[in-house]
C-alpha cells in the first residue's frame, strides 16, 4: 500500500506514536552524520532533507556533519589522481588537500545547504575554519603492523579542540548548521578530518542526545553479515581483532565508541539506503541499525 492510499486512522496512529518521542528530544541537541547513499541518490538526498527539516520544527536542535568520498573520488580522477586510503583514512597531499578543501567546502556543502532550504529549513553551511571553531593538528597514524613507527598521511587532521558557541548561536537562532569536516591548525594550515570523527567530537562537546552515523549498510555486521542491534565496546574490540571490523568502519566504529564513554546518551549507526531512516530512528518504537552502548 503506498503512503497515498494509507486510511487516515492509519496516518493519526503514526503520528501519535511520534508525540513520545517528539516530547522527550524536545530542546534536544541531535548529531547525524550524513554520508554513503543517502547523499548520492536523488530520491535519499530529498527524504534526508525532509527528515532533518521535520526534526527541528518539531524542536529538536539537529547538527548535519557530512563527509563526501564520492565526490572527492570524481574530482581526483577528473585531475588524474587516484584516492588512496591507510585504515580508513585517506592519504592527503596538498594537491589533494585542495581538492577535499573546495569539495567538501563548496560543492557538497552548499548542495546539503540548499536541499535544507527548499524543503522549508534554514541551513547555515561551515567547515572547521569559520571561526576557527575545529582546532586541528597533523595526525600520525600508528602503523598496525610495527606499532612503534608512525605513519605520515598528509594533511590529514586530529582535533585538539572544537569551540561550540558558533553551533549554540545558529541553534538559537533556528538555523540548522551543516559542517564540512575541515579543521584549521595553529598556523593556520587546512586540514583534512574523518567527518565520523568530526561527528563524533562535536556531539561530545554539544553534549548530545544522539549521535547518528548514516551508513550503506543496515548497521554493524557480525561474522555473517548478521545484523547486530546492540554491541559493547567489549565485543567491538573482539571484533576489531578478528578482522570482522576493517578499512573505512574503524574510524566510525571509532568515534561512535569515544562518543558513547564521553557523555552522549545514545549513539545509533543506521541504513542511509532506507527512505526517511532519520524519524524512523528517532520517532517510532521499531527503530532501525545498531545501537552502541557504553557499559
Amino acid at each position: 500500500m503506498t503512503r497515498e492510499k494509507l486510511p487516515p486512522s492509519v496516518k493519526a496512529d503514526i503520528l501519535a506514536e511520534a508525540l513520545p518521542y517528539i516530547k522527550r528530544f524536545h530542546g534536544r541537541t541531535i548529531v547525524i552524520k550524513y554520508g554513503g547513499n543517502a547523499m548520492t541518490d536523488e530520491h535519499l538526498k530529498h527524504c534526508f532533507a525532509r527528515d532533518v527539516v521535520l526534526l527541528k520544527l518539531v524542536g529538536m536542535n539537529p547538527v548535519v556533519v557530512h563527509g563526501g568520498g564520492p565526490q572527492i573520488d570524481e574530482m581526483l580522477k577528473r585531475v588524474g589522481k587516484k584516492g588512496e586510503f591507510i585504515q580508513g583514512m585517506r592519504i592527503t597531499d596538498p594537491e589533494t588537500m585542495a581538492v577535499v578543501e573546495m569539495v567538501l567546502g563548496g560543492q557538497v556543502n552548499k548542495e546539503i545547504v540548499n536541499l535544507i532550504n527548499q524543503h522549508g529549513g534554514k541551513a547555515v553551511g561551515l567547515t572547521g575554519k569559520d571561526g576557527g571553531f575545529i582546532r586541528a593538528q597533523k595526525l600520525l597514524m600508528p602503523n598496525k603492523d610495527r606499532p612503534a613507527e608512525l605513519i605520515d598521511i598528509g594533511q590529514v587532521g586530529d582535533i585538539t579542540a572544537i569551540d561550540p558557541s558558533l553551533i549554540a548561536l545558529l541553534d538559537s537562532g533556528a538555523f540548522i548548521p551543516v559542517i564540512a569536516p575541515i579543521g584549521v591548525g595553529a598556523e593556520g594550515e587546512t586540514y583534512n578530518i574523518n567527518a565520523d570523527v568530526v561527528a563524533g567530537k562535536i556531539a561530545e562537546v554539544l553534549k548530545a542526545e544522539k549521535l547518528i552515523l548514516l551508513t550503506n549498510t543496515p548497521g554493524v555486521l557480525d561474522e555473517n553479515n548478521q545484523l547486530l542491534t546492540g554491541i559493547t565496546p567489549r565485543d567491538i574490540d573482539a571484533m576489531v581483532a578478528s578482522g570482522t571490523l576493517s578499512g573505512g568502519m574503524l574510524p566510525k566504529i571509532g568515534s561512535a565508541l569515544d562518543a558513547a564513554r564521553k557523555g552522549v546518551k545514545s549513539v545509533h549507526i543506521i541504513d542511509g539506503r532506507v527512505e526517511h531512516a532519520l524519524l524512523l530512528e528517532i520517532l517510532t518504537d521499531a527503530g532501525v541499525g545498531t545501537l552502541i552502548k557504553n557499559q
